[in-house]
């Protein structure tokens, strides 16, 4: 799917209320310009050995589990609000609205996140999610550039088109698979929430910061995966 602007208009603005200039980026400094894509590729690359047969049993489960597709697919918002569809592994059952079959009682999934106790997850999505190896289709993001290994979570069009103003600054730089969020308040706090955390990121981009978040990142899933 090619980028598109979040705002559907002729403008480059994400929301109605900013200027084109309002919106201008910061300078890059010289590790986002040109080491951190060389790192986000070159991780993944030196990774795909372990990547591909873990991805390839999984698919092998969700199509046994869910059948097909195996992919999830949902368009997020990235760096200069533009939008990129994002990939994971299936972890529900298909939509069943309307069939009289599993009715969810919670809140629409399409104004608000899913519930992690949404009954259309499976017993194998659960442990996906828990473990987050239902993200790893994301990699094939950070390859394409649309994504990096750290940076805020990419949101949800309908989120952003609620954002306030100062919120958008979070759009200044890359779209992350892990990231500041994940590593404080995962679970927690609502991803739009914790905006702060990402701004602090954006504000303080740097090799020694991106490499303490990826080391990070495996401890608060294993915490998180045993309950802690």
């Amino acid at each position: 799917m090619s980028a598109e602007l979040v705002n559907d208009g002729d403008d480059a603005c994400v929301h109605p209320g900013l200027t084109p200039l309002a919106l201008a980026p910061p300078p890059q400094s010289s590790y986002q310009r040109w080491v951190k894509p060389v790192l986000d590729r070159g991780i993944v690359i030196l990774l795909l050995p372990v990547i591909a047969p873990v991805s390839g049993i999984i698919a092998a489960i969700v199509a046994i589990e869910l059948g097909r597709p195996v992919l999830f697919r949902q368009e997020r918002v990235g760096r200069h609000g533009r939008r990129f569809t994002v990939h994971k592994f299936r972890s529900m059952r298909q939509d069943r609205r309307g069939s009289g079959e599993v009715q969810w009682p919670g809140d629409d999934r399409r104004l608000t996140h899913k519930s992690s106790d949404d009954p259309r997850h499976t017993r194998i999505g659960r442990m996906l999610r828990k473990s987050s190896l239902d993200e790893l289709p994301q990699l094939w993001n950070v390859l394409k550039g649309d994504m990096s290994l750290v940076g805020p979570r990419p949101e949800l069009t309908s989120v952003v088109r609620r954002y306030e103003p100062w919120q958008h600054r979070r759009h200044d730089v890359k779209p992350g698979l892990t990231g500041p969020w994940q590593i404080s308040e995962r679970g927690t706090a609502p991803m739009h929430e914790a905006t702060h955390l990402d701004l602090q990121y954006v504000d303080s981009v740097s090799l020694r910061t991106d490499l303490a978040i990826l080391l990070r990142t495996p401890v608060v899933v294993l915490l998180k995966r045993n309950g802690s």
